[in-house]
C-alpha cells in the first residue's frame, strides 16, 4: 500500500520503519517542526536517510499541509504519536482516510498521558487502540484494540517499552491491512463510559505522605522514568524512582508518621506511610544524577528519623 506517516519521536520511526520493512511504500512523512534549538526529531531524520519526503508545518489545518497530503496520492494516512491537531479536512484526504494510534484502552484515558493515568490509579489492565481521528480528542470510532496486564510492580517504563510500544507497531499494521482491505468494523466509543485525563507532569508525581502507601506506590511507578515522583528533602527536590511496597501485615508492622525515614540498609530506605512502608532504591537529588538510593543514604543524604516532603 501507499501510506503517509504523521507522527513524531521513537513511536514514529519504529512504524515507519515496520512498514518500509514489510514492502509498503511510504509516499511522504509529516512531522511537527521543532522547537528553537532543539534536535531533529528521530522520525524526520530517518525519514530524510531514507530520501523520503518530510513535511513540518506549524499547523496541519493550513492549506499548505492539505495541497501536500493531497499530492501524495496515499492509500492511507498512518498517525502514529501525533501531538497536532490534524482536522478532518486533512485526515481524510487519503483514499482509505487515515488512522491513529492512541495508548489506552478508548474511551477511557482519552488525553496526552493515557499510559501513567492507569498506573496511577491502580488499574490492573490497559492496552491500545487503532481508531478514525475526529475533530474530537481521541473520540472517533474504534478500528482495533489490543489488551495488556498490568503488573503489581510495573512502571510507566515496563508498560511502553515492554508492551504498548511493540503491540502499537503492530496493530498499526494489521489495522492497516484490515482497512485498506475493506475488512475492518469501526464502532461507536460509549461515552458514557468515556474518560478524559490531562498531562501527568511535575504537579502530578508530587508525593503526598498522607496518602496510602498503594496510591503512593501506584504514583512512583507511573511516573518512572518520566516525568519522576518526587520529594522534598530539608526544603530541597528529590525524585524517587525504583521502589518496592511493603504493606502492613499486621499492627505494629511498620512504625513511624508519614514521610518518615524508618529504615536505612543495602537496598537503600524505608518511609512510612498509611498502611505499609515505602522502600527506595534510586533517586535523583535536585542538584545530582540519579544514584542507588544506598549511596545517597551512605553519603550522608539521608539519615533514619529525616521527615520527606517538608
Amino acid at each position: 500500500m501507499r501510506i503517509a506517516v504523521i507522527g513524531q519521536q521513537d513511536f514514529g520511526k519504529a512504524v515507519l520503519d515496520a512498514f518500509l520493512t514489510r514492502g509498503d511504500t511510504v509516499a511522504g512523512v509529516f512531522c511537527a517542526p521543532e522547537k528553537a534549538g532543539a534536535k531533529p526529531d528521530v522520525l524526520k531524520t530517518a525519514a530524510l536517510e531514507k530520501g523520503l519526503p518530510v513535511f513540518q508545518f506549524p499547523s496541519l489545518k493550513s492549506p499548505e499541509a492539505e495541497a501536500a497530503m493531497r499530492d501524495l496520492n496515499a492509500d492511507l494516512g498512518i498517525m502514529a504519536y501525533v501531538l497536532q491537531f490534524a482536522p478532518q479536512s486533512f485526515v481524510t484526504i487519503p483514499k482509505h482516510g487515515t488512522i491513529q494510534y492512541h495508548p489506552s484502552l478508548l474511551p477511557r484515558y482519552r488525553g496526552p498521558s493515557s499510559i501513567n493515568w492507569p498506573i496511577a490509579k491502580g488499574d490492573l489492565q490497559t492496552g491500545l487502540t487503532i481508531f478514525r481521528p475526529t475533530d474530537g480528542l481521541d473520540e472517533g470510532p474504534v478500528i482495533l484494540q489490543k489488551t495488556c496486564e498490568i503488573g503489581a510492580d510495573a512502571t510507566l517504563g515496563d508498560i511502553y517499552f515492554g508492551n504498548l510500544f511493540p503491540m502499537g507497531v503492530e496493530a498499526m499494521l494489521e489495522a492497516a491491512d484490515l482497512v485498506v482491505a475493506g475488512e475492518h468494523i469501526e464502532i461507536d466509543q460509549d461515552e458514557d463510559a468515556a474518560s478524559y485525563e490531562g498531562w501527568f507532569r511535575a504537579a502530578e508525581a508530587q508525593i503526598r505522605w498522607s496518602a496510602h502507601a498503594d496510591q503512593i506506590y501506584n504514583l512512583i511507578r507511573a511516573a518512572n522514568p518520566a516525568p519522576g515522583a518526587w520529594t522534598t528533602l530539608d526544603g530541597k527536590k528529590l525524585q524517587i524512582f525504583d521502589a518496592r511496597l511493603h504493606p502492613v501485615r499486621r499492627l505494629g508492622d511498620v512504625k513511624g508518621k508519614p514521610g518518615e525515614v524508618i529504615a536505612v540498609d543495602a537496598d537503600g530506605f524505608s518511609v512510612c506511610a498509611q498502611g505499609g512502608r515505602i522502600e527506595i532504591r534510586k533517586v535523583k537529588p535536585e542538584d545530582g544524577k540519579k544514584i542507588a538510593a544506598a549511596e545517597f543514604a551512605a553519603s550522608g543524604g539521608i539519615a533514619l528519623g529525616q521527615v520527606l516532603g517538608r
